[in-house]
């Protein structure tokens, strides 16, 4: 340990880890691009693997670009600001097909160009800034890679401008004499923006409810600007949990509206909400062309209805399905709120046990499409059997990990389904993570009786508004199309 080799890297990990080989043994480093070399101190070595450190930089990849951040490389928020956003979209559709051949089988597996934005700053909608009250005012930041150290932040050029700008106001709220004990036994403090309307909400999280917070409330809420209202959320169900298990509103609202398509709704900081606002519109206009015909769709982990109300919208009968009971709440009041309480009905309970009972089943038989978008660790095999014993014809699979899908998609093929669309959408960009659509259809069986659907694919010729092939970037000088080869 201590020593100084030189490597070259041949793979990037999503967490932005790149990976050498020293005399068999693989080495992870932050900072190097696949096809870099550099000379590396070894800082730890374990039994099948070694972590080091860039010393310098010996032969730098074409796709290398200066980060934007001042922060980057010790904030965790972002992993791969160094590596261009073309290279990004290329990089992040190589992870995709990696995962469908190697944990999923699937050899000869085409994966489309992931979609992306035009400027892949400024999107996040959300933010939760960790508040450290070891020092004197209290600091406000985010976690530094793998570690729970902050690292002040007083910018952030992920976040949208109206976020940012609540940065500023919340650390001259910190550093305010009078204003200061907002912060009293605070975590977190959670902010969120809506695009279409420019409001914003403002969450801190406690253990307690907190009585100082609540006494200077109206006043932080009038430093914050676009913000609408100011909420405590506490009552904590772990050490890591960010938002409590219980909120209360204590100046002004707790909800801001935002719009996608033609469907309204109503979040809040706690809502189960996508955090890329242009991105979740693109995934809406390729889902669209699934939704040419009145449908009956099963949409499983619907969160606060972000794809069942638009399925509503155009004419789809739906069932949606989701564990967290306060996000159930949500989605029917946004389901008022769009008028579409005839259309969609949200089931309270765990995914796998509603699809057990009689009408968890009667909804699994009567659809043509189910949906799933499941936490990072995927869906069960009791959910993906009940599924396919259920022959839903199609089904349409949103997921945040190329391993778990990878995982999931295979059990699928092993019940009769095949693979249609692989469609990656970058909703974070700068990130190591990755947003893929894939639809799938069910093959027929021998005594089926029936058409196979493959013919009935909706979305094997969809057209796809992508970059950098529409109109938007093809005006747009900055973001020449490229593929790494």
């Amino acid at each position: 340990m201590g020593a100084e080799v030189e490597l070259t890297f041949g793979d990037l990990l999503a967490n932005g880890q790149a990976v050498g080989r020293l005399d068999g043994m693989v080495v992870f480093v932050f900072g190097p691009l696949p096809g870099e070399r550099a000379r590396v101190r070894i800082t730890a070595r374990k039994a099948k693997y070694a972590v080091g450190e860039v010393r310098e930089l010996l032969a730098t990849s074409p796709h290398r670009v200066e980060p934007f951040c001042r922060v980057f490389g010790s904030c965790g928020g972002c992993q791969v600001q160094h590596l261009s956003y073309d290279g990004q979209l290329a990089w992040k559709r190589g992870v995709v097909a990696s995962a469908l051949q190697r944990i999923g089988g699937f050899a000869e597996v085409k994966v489309r160009k992931p979609v992306g934005m035009i400027h892949p700053r400024n999107y996040r909608n959300k933010m939760s800034l960790v508040v450290d009250r070891t020092a004197t005012p209290p600091l406000l930041g985010f976690y530094k890679q793998r570690s729970h150290d902050v690292v002040p932040i007083d910018a952030c050029p992920i976040v949208q401008p109206a976020l940012d700008a609540a940065i500023e106001a919340l650390n001259g709220i910190r550093k305010s004499r009078e204003l200061v004990r907002f912060f009293e036994g605070a975590r977190h403090v959670v902010a969120r923006t809506a695009l279409a309307t420019d409001q914003t909400v403002v969450t801190v999280t406690t253990t307690h409810a907190s009585a100082a917070a609540r006494r200077l409330a109206s006043t932080v809420m009038q430093q914050i600007p676009t913000a609408v209202g100011v909420s405590n959320s506490y009552d904590m169900s772990g050490e890591n949990a960010i938002l409590g298990r219980k909120q209360a509103v204590m100046a002004g609202r707790g909800t801001i509206e935002e719009q996608l398509g033609e469907v309204r709704y109503a979040i809040s900081s706690a809502s189960f909400f996508q955090v890329n606002t242009e991105i979740v519109e693109r995934i809406l206009a390729f889902l669209k062309h699934g939704l040419q015909h009145p449908l009956q769709i099963v949409d499983l982990y619907s969160g606060a209805g972000t794809f069942a109300l638009f399925f509503a919208k155009h004419g789809a009968s739906v069932v949606g399905i989701e564990e967290n009971r306060a996000a159930v709440a949500e989605a029917r009041e946004n389901a008022e709120l769009n008028s579409l309480t005839g259309s969609v009905r949200f089931q309270a309970g765990r995914v796998e046990e509603v699809l057990g009972r009689p009408d968890g089943q009667a909804a699994l038989a009567g659809a043509q499409v189910v949906f799933l978008d499941p936490p990072r660790k995927g869906s069960d095999e009791r959910t993906l059997g009940a599924v396919a014993a259920a022959r839903v014809p199609h089904i349409w699979y949103l997921s945040c990990d190329p391993a778990t899908l990878a995982r999931d998609l295979k059990f699928l093929a092993a019940n009769g389904y095949r693979l249609g669309v692989v469609q990656p959408f970058d909703m974070f960009p700068q990130t190591g993570h990755v947003e893929t659509l894939v639809t799938l259809y069910r093959e027929a069986a021998a005594d089926d009786g029936e058409p196979a659907a493959a013919e009935e694919d909706p979305f094997r010729n969809a057209p796809v508004p992508q970059w950098p092939d529409d109109e938007f970037a093809k005006s747009d000088p900055e973001y020449p199309e490229f593929v790494i080869r």
